[in-house]
Order: structure tokens, then sequence, then C-alpha cells
């Protein structure tokens, strides 16, 4: 594991409380009611398909005091609430908070840090009556439910609202003008606040405390766009006068100071030490088992249907339990095989089963999230669009059907069960995935290991200068405002912007020099969401992200809404609109697409012998071509369409391994196998690159060859998905010995004989996952392996 990890929040109380007691497959020691219900769902199987089970211990309570500084208004509604002590990582928080230090608290799931902010925020609008608060939030499930616990212990003059996509025209005024306490995420600070700041002067002028809450999600080039957007809002408040502080919060933060400098550009203390009781739980780890696939070859159940069979059961069993797909389509997916299957049994029970994603419209998302607090629903399939944050209380169980892309979202997702104090249970499925497989059958990798450091590079030329033109557009920029910036890196962009003509240079500092407002899209890297409408209704179904539109809804697409199919009849990206109509085909969609790598530059390069290691930036042209039509659950290709859509080009940071023809030899692969070989290693290591940085394998591309026309031999590269990159590559260029280690496990400890999805096949290849040779790519890793370990690196 990277070095530069810190110890995963909860790990050091677990290990006092007698650690993790780690069970055999198939073990039956005395257990309690999740237990029990674990051995009820293997009960009859044949083989086990639990791996690993480990009982987490429980974790007494460590009480503190109130604050002396404490109002007794919000003192008297806190007992009212019945809450009458605070938990000590929440004083120790609130303290820092209260005396002017920015603080980044990070403790275990459901640990209450929301009052750990709230007191010192709530306290200040107590004794200064102007005084404002700004929440933000990565998702609206979660800002809508902080939302509601605010209320109930603000005063009446705090007057909390909501500032997202969702309020009303007619009512954002109101906020404006009259709430204190304003929850909102990033994309409404960057388009509607800061844009329109002599509007907002009154806000910004008071505004006494910053709340950046669940700080984890803000990584890669979302995370990046955002640290910007945080310095543009300490700028604009600085030019009325103010200095806020700011308040990070996570369940599983690594290295937090270092997380919260990166994104705010702020010194933070942090807390650290979780002072909340814990329930005791039961984490097992689920390998699907292996059956006949096409023609009669062996593969593994999919994860979605080994899902769908374990949620009906606990369903069934009355436990209420959320399902985390990696997927839209996926969640949707689940959910309706789950109601086929629990109508079998029961058809009214049925009824309390649903899906939960991002793209539904605001009231369906907020009849969802009240059916699930209440109880009406029991079982319920969800994107980690429920991941964060929001009070889900009563859950029995969570189940993860696949690796959900980092540890910090895996403990974050599997702390959503027993949130009201009960006993619960967490399943891990793994998904036909290396990375899963990996995890599968190397618990060390989860339990106790320390999660990921965010990797997020604020000063990415691609994310700067868009940043930089949003802040010359508010407010002339000057020299002191480059430093706040990044220094070096803003000074070059700005100097890109000059000559671009977007900026003029004047005594007084930097102007933007058009009528018009710039603006960024945050969380898509350039392109704006396509919007998925019923083309016989007009309906607005949802939306889906602009630079995955060419491969989710192309024409012929299936798309999945609320448990419903369409087939997407046309998609026009100019107007960035997708038109459907409703069919429920036996079918599914695949987009296969082509790719060219070029190198452009080399940043960083070592020699083991025969063996290259290089780190640098390269261009990227991916271009659908086509889709297949598989067969729903078996995945059988029915058939393919050409497509025609335009090719989209990516610069990015990329890392490369090339090997040379002496290398090559001594692996003794000849050379019709090479292709495959090389294939086979490329894809593998794309699914475990997750474990070393905080990304999954959607978030990475790669491409490989027998000989690339850049390097003039046998060449793998792996490259980051976003324009300028996010980080990734470069955290598996340091981690390069680990990471192709653990590849190399994963491919040999494999019981296919030829490859499959657990090892070498990749759901998003462009050319169909072939060609693949497994045991050939065992020997190229040896090869490469012996090389990085028998020769000191060259540079």
């Amino acid at each position: 594991m990277s070095a530069d990890r810190a110890e995963r929040p909860g790990a050091s109380q677990e290990r006092a409380l007698a650690g993790v007691r780690a069970e055999q497959p198939g073990a039956s020691p005395e257990r309690g009611l999740a237990g029990v219900r674990l051995d009820r769902l293997v009960r009859g199987v044949d083989p086990s398909p639990l791996t690993h089970v480990a009982e987490l211990a429980s974790r007494a309570a460590q009480p503190g005091n109130w604050p002396p500084w404490l109002p007794d208004a919000l003192h008297e509604r806190l007992t009212e609430l019945g809450i009458p002590e605070p938990w000590l990582h929440q004083v120790a928080a609130a303290e820092l908070a209260h005396s002017g230090r920015h603080v980044v608290v990070s403790t275990g799931t459901a640990s209450g840090k929301s009052l750990a902010y709230q007191l010192p925020a709530l306290s200040a609008l107590e004794t200064d009556p102007r005084g404002r608060v700004l929440y933000l939030a990565p998702t609206k499930a979660l800002a809508h439910d902080q939302l509601s616990g605010v209320t109930a212990l603000a005063g009446p003059s705090v007057r909390p609202a909501a500032y997202d996509g969702d309020t009303p025209a007619d009512e954002r005024d109101w906020v404006r003008q009259h709430s204190r306490w304003i929850v909102t995420n990033p994309d409404m600070i960057s388009r509607g606040i800061l844009p329109r700041h002599p509007r907002w002067s009154g806000m910004l002028r008071n505004l006494r405390y910053v709340v950046v809450d669940e700080c984890h999600a803000y990584r890669g080039v979302f995370g990046a766009h955002v640290g910007n957007v945080l310095r543009r809002l300490r700028r604009i408040c600085a030019r009325y006068g103010a200095c806020p502080t700011f308040i990070l919060a996570s369940a599983t933060v690594a290295d937090p100071e270092a997380a919260a400098l990166r994104l705010t550009g702020l010194e933070a203390g942090a807390v650290t030490e979780d002072g909340s009781p814990r329930a005791a739980s039961t984490f097992a780890l689920w390998e699907p088992p292996w059956e006949n696939g096409n023609n009669g070859v062996p593969s593994r159940r999919s994860a979605s249907a080994e899902t769908a069979r374990i949620l009906s059961d606990l369903v069934c069993d009355g436990a209420r339990t959320v399902v985390f797909v990696r997927s839209r389509r996926g969640a949707e997916g689940v959910a309706a095989q789950v109601k086929r299957l629990v109508a079998e049994v029961d058809p009214v029970l049925a009824k309390r089963v649903a899906a939960y994603r991002g793209g539904y419209l605001p009231e369906e998302r907020r009849e969802l999230e009240r059916q699930l607090n209440s109880g009406e629903l029991l079982g319920v399939a969800s994107t980690n669009a429920l991941e964060l944050g929001i009070d889900i209380s009563g859950l029995d169980a969570v189940v993860l059907s696949g690796f959900p892309g980092t540890l910090a979202a895996l403990w974050q997702q599997a702390g959503r069960a027993g949130r009201a104090g009960q006993e619960s249970l967490a399943i891990f499925v793994a998904a036909d995935d290396p990375l899963d497989h990996y995890l599968a059958h190397n618990p060390a990798a989860i339990f106790g290991q320390p999660v990921e450091a965010s990797v997020f590079d604020p000063t990415n030329p691609y994310v700067l200068g868009p940043q930089l033109r949003m802040a010359a557009a508010e407010y002339p920029l000057t020299e002191p405002d480059l430093e706040l910036f990044g220094g070096e890196a803003a000074r070059r962009a700005v100097d890109e912007l000059v000559a671009a003509g977007d900026l003029r240079v004047r005594p007084g500092g930097w102007y933007w020099t058009h009528r018009h407002r710039p603006d960024v899209d945050l969380r898509s890297g350039g392109d704006g969401p396509v919007t998925i409408v019923e083309a016989q209704t007009g309906r607005v179904l949802g939306t889906v992200d602009g630079t995955a539109a060419s491969s989710t809804v192309h024409d012929g697409a299936l798309y999945v809404h609320q448990g419903a199919s369409y087939v997407v009849d046309e998609l026009d990206l100019d107007l960035a609109v997708a038109l459907v109509h409703a069919e429920e085909p036996e079918w599914t969609t695949r987009a296969q697409q082509i790719t060219d790598l070029r190198i452009v530059t080399t940043q960083r390069s070592s020699t083991y012998g025969g063996v290259g290691v290089h780190r640098g930036l390269v261009d990227v042209t991916d271009q659908v071509v086509s889709y297949q039509r598989r067969r729903v659950w078996t995945g059988q290709v029915l058939a393919e369409f050409a497509l025609d859509l335009p090719a989209r080009r990516l610069e990015t940071a990329a890392v490369w391994i090339t090997l040379d023809a002496r290398t090559v030899n001594r692996s003794e692969v000849n050379e019709a196998d090479l292709p495959g070989a090389l294939h086979a290693a490329e894809h593998a290591a794309i699914g475990l690159l997750p474990l070393f940085a905080t990304c999954d394998r959607w978030d990475i591309g790669g491409l490989s060859t027998a000989l690339h026309p850049d390097t003039g031999a046998a060449t793998i590269v792996v490259y980051d998905g976003h324009p300028g990159g996010a980080g990734f590559a470069e955290r598996g260029h340091g981690a390069i010995r680990e990471w192709l280690t653990a590849t190399r496990a994963t491919i040999g400890s494999c019981g296919c004989e030829t490859g499959c999805p657990s090892c070498v096949q990749s759901p998003k290849c462009g050319s169909g996952n072939s060609p693949l040779d497994k045991s050939a790519a065992v020997r190229i890793l040896d090869a490469v392996l012996d090389a990085l370990a028998a020769a000191a690196p060259v540079s």
C-alpha cells in the first residue's frame, strides 16, 4: 500500500476493543442476529460463497461536557431533542471552530459529526443576529437530510433553507435575503452566488462559518474544481471584509490535515478520535459461485444476479436493507429482479422494494427518501447517491454489489447499516472484476487497512484555466490572487488566458474582456449533461453526463428509468438531447469503441534492465463505432450495429511500461501471443489501480500494443480519463511494484482456464476483449517484476 495513507478512522478503536475476529469460511460460531441472518443466506449453498467473515467489535461511548460558551437557548433545544450530552470528538471539533481555527473532523460513519459543526455555527448565529452560515454537500440527498436536522435545532431567526438546482426561482431571492443557514452545493456557489456576489454581499460580508460535509467525495477532477471554487469563495469574502472559519467533515478521510489544505488552501486542525458508541457488526466477503455459461463454458454468476438473490432473501426475512450498485442501470435491474423474486413469495411485500439513483426528478427523489426513512420501503437498490451522510435510521443490512471504487467508499457504504445503534450486517459481493476477485481472497487489503489518500490537483491546467476565467469575471485578478490559486501554475494559466484574449492586463490586475459570463461544469470535465426525453409525450426522464452520452444513450441504446426500459431513437449531441420510446426488450446494449494514443511529453522515466517505467502526458482519441445487443443476464451477444459518432480527444496524464525484445524473449511469450498477453495484463492492471488510488476503473483507460510507434517497444499504457489528468496515473507510477505485484497475483490465482471478467476481461473493452492470453500475461508480468526487483533504476 502507498506510504502516504493514513489509518482508516475507527481502526485504532477496533483494535483497542479486542480487534476483529476473523472466521474461516463456513464457520458457525455463536452469533448475534446479523450472524444468524448471514447463516440463513448461505444455508444449503455448497460450496459456501463466503471467502471471509469478520466480526467488528462494539465500541463504548466517550461522552464529554457541553462547552461553557453554548447559549442557554441552544442547550435547551438540544435537551428537548433528547441529546443529554455530546461525544468527546464533537466537543473537540466545536472548541477548535469556536476559537476561530479551521478544523476537519474525521470520525466514523454515524458518529454525529453534524453536531460538531452545528454547535459552534448555531452558537454564533445566536449571539450575532447578522451572522450567516454556508453548508456545502456533494449530493442533494445529503443536503436535504441535513436541512431537516438543522431546522429542528435552530432558533426561529435562523430560517435554514436550501439553495440548489431544485429551489424554485421565486424562492431564491427569499433565501438570499432571509436565510442565515444556507444549504447548498459547490455547483451553486460557482454558478449562482459568486458570479452575482454584489447581490449576495449581505451574506458574504457576515459569513461566519463554511461547512464542507463529506469532503472525501471531492476527488479527481471534481475535487480539483471544488478546491478552486472554495478559493474563489475565500477571495470574494475577503473583498467584503469577511474571513469565515471552515469546518470540514467526513467519515473516511485519510491524512485529514493534508486533505483540508489541498481542498481549501488552509491549515486545519484534525479531530480523529471517535467518541461515539458503535454496535457490533458482521462483515462478510462473498464471491458468487461458478456456473455453466454460454455454450457450457464455466463463468461466475453475475454480481447483480447474486445481489438480487441476497436482497430478496433479506427482504423476505424482514431485514431493512440497502444494496449499493455501481451503475444507474444496475440499480434499476437489481430492483426489478428483486421485485419478481419477492412477488413469488408475497406480492404485497414486493411493493416495498424500489430503486434509488441520480437522474431522478426532484419530487421522485424526495418521495423515495421519505419512504426509506419511514420504513415503508424494506429493500432499496441504490447507486452511491445514498452513500453520503443522509440519516437512514434502522437499517439492518447493507449489501455492496461490487467494489465501490475506493476503500473510503466501501466503509462509508457499509456504515449505513446499524445507524440506530443496533447490530448490523454488511456483505461485499465480488463482481466479475480483477480487483473484486483480489479483495475477496485478500481480506487484509480491507480490514485494518488504511483508506486511500484523496487524489486531486487544483493546479491541473484544464481545471485552473476555466476557474481563473470565472474568478476574473467576478472581480479582477491581482498578484496575491495568483498565490491563492497556486502560484506559478496560476501565472502560467493567466498568461495563456491573456494570449487567448480572455484577460487584459491593466495596472489594477487582470480583467475579463468579454461581456458574457464564463461557465464551467464542476462534475463532467467540460461536457454538459444530456437530457433524456420521451419522444411521444415530451416528458423529461432524467439526464446523463455529456462525456458518457456517446456510450450510454447512443442511437439504439437501452436506457432504464424507475424500472421501466426505454430504447433511444436519436441522440442529438448539438442539442444535448436523447429521444427515447418505451420498450421492454430481452436484451441490453454495450458500446464498442476504438482508441488511438500518442505520447506528448515524458515527465519521468526510469529503466530497470530491459523494462522502462514512464510518466507523462498523452493524447488519446476515442470513438464509439458500434454497439452490441446482449441477452439480459447471460450477456450473450445477439447482434452488433454500426454507429456514426464524433471522436473525442483527450490530453491527459498517463503511466506506461515498455519491454525491450530481450525482456519479451525471457518471458517465453512468442510474437503471435504477445498482443494478447499485453492486452490481458493491461486489463488486469486497470482493474487493480483503484487499490492504490482513489478512483475506479471507469475513471481510467488503457492501451497496449506489441510495438508502439512512440516507444519503439512493446508497451502498456494506463491513463486518467479526465483532461489534464486527475492524479491516478501518477499514484500508479509511485506504487508500480505493489500495483503490478497485485495484478500478477490476481491473474495467477483466478480459477478460470483462459481468462474471465474476474481476471483479464474488461466490461469496457472497446475491442470486445480480443485478443487476450491469460497464461502469457502471467509470464509477461513475471518478467517485468523480475526486472524491477533485479536492477536499480536508471533515470
